[in-house]
């Protein structure tokens, strides 16, 4: 990294341009994620949730920053990681929390579970498990945004460790050979599951330089600081709108807790120095806060009621999770064709059943 001094992405016009209530708002969406991360772990270790649960906490200034800008014609598709990402665009706790506890009340109604968020009515495409296999989805977002002469562009979030697919290097591809408004976004938290990037990553200064060989702008971003993922997530932006031109981020982030729950190793890869080093002096949160303070937006006392308040309303989700109904056997054969759940021509085309 540069040794140049640090730039006040604060005073960016897209920053500048922020009211006091909006400032607050981006400070309220970070805490509320952190909270309901938390409150969804409780709830996994007292064996209230199947499957996995990938946690978001220490990365929340990425979605939130990025999706703060979020304009009409503009959508958002990322990996299992997911759960920040669909707070920020909109989805209520509840249905969000009764899809970890596969519910029916779940945002996909119970079948889905922590890596498979969705809102397409707010420009949500989901959390995806499979590495980097959204990245071609979020590719072909963007196309229809250029097909369908919209002014628009799809953020596509991946992790460090999805740079190495060659899903991904396709899409980087034909992005830039077909000039495809998306803006890919590199969440490098510096470790593919448990390892790390220099061990699993051949790179030069950084992995955002792979977007050389594809002739498309890239920028690397601190991660830490709300106001330069704005800042910069912003020139992306508009380079896709205006130029339906594509560009890769890196933004540098980092995570407190394993690659899921369930890795026991979190600890051994990762010296406690280490995590006990970013929480101290990278936690978006706490530098957040901190820069409202100093700008006189924030109190002490106003931002620990916002923090009581978010984590108030994380509890009510997860009891709202643990009461609502599971899924009845009838409900496994719904939801999966459109056609059929819809009764349209194509359902009586074809098997969509297999029986004995």
């Amino acid at each position: 990294m540069s040794s140049a001094p640090a730039l006040d992405f604060a005073t960016a016009a897209v920053n500048q341009a922020l009211t006091k209530e909006e400032r607050i708002g981006l400070f309220t969406q970070m805490v509320r994620i952190r909270r309901f991360e938390q409150a969804a772990l409780k709830a996994y270790n007292a064996g209230k949730m199947g499957g996995f649960l990938h946690l978001y906490i220490g990365q929340e200034a990425v979605a939130v920053g990025t999706i703060s800008l979020q304009g009409p014609d503009d959508h958002y598709i990322t990996a299992y990681r997911d759960h920040g990402h669909a707070l920020s665009v909109g989805m209520g706790m509840n249905e969000c929390m009764a899809e970890m506890f596969g519910k029916q009340t779940g945002c996909s109604k119970g079948k889905g579970g922590s890596m498979h968020f969705f809102a397409p009515d707010k420009g949500f495409w989901g959390g995806h498990g499979i590495v980097a296999g959204q990245t071609p989805l979020g590719l072909g977002l963007a196309y229809g945004l250029k097909y369908l002469g919209k002014t628009g562009c799809c953020f596509c979030y991946l992790g460090d460790g999805a740079v190495n697919q060659g899903a991904f290097h396709e899409s980087l591809n034909l992005s830039g050979l077909f000039e495809i408004p998306v803006v890919f976004v590199i969440e490098n938290n510096g470790y593919s599951m448990g390892t790390s990037q220099e061990r699993s990553s051949a790179y030069a200064g950084c992995l955002a330089q792979r977007a050389d060989a594809y002739g498309i702008a890239w920028d690397v971003i601190d991660g830490s600081d709300l106001y330069e993922v704005r800042a910069k997530s912003h020139i992306a932006m508009e380079r896709a709108k205006k130029e339906s031109k594509p560009t890769l981020l890196e933004i540098d982030t980092y995570r407190y807790y394993g690659h899921s729950v369930a890795d026991a190793n979190a600890k051994k890869y990762r010296k406690p120095e280490e995590i006990e080093h970013y929480k101290q002096n990278h936690d978006p949160i706490t530098l957040f806060r901190r820069r409202l303070i100093a700008e006189g937006v924030l109190t002490d006392d106003s931002a620990d009621a916002i923090n009581a308040a978010a984590a108030e309303e994380a509890a009510a989700a997860a009891k709202f999770a643990d009461e609502s109904p599971a899924p009845t056997i009838a409900d496994i054969s719904t939801d999966v064709y459109w056609e059929s759940d819809h009764n349209t021509p194509a359902s009586r085309i074809g098997w969509h059943f297999f029986n004995d």
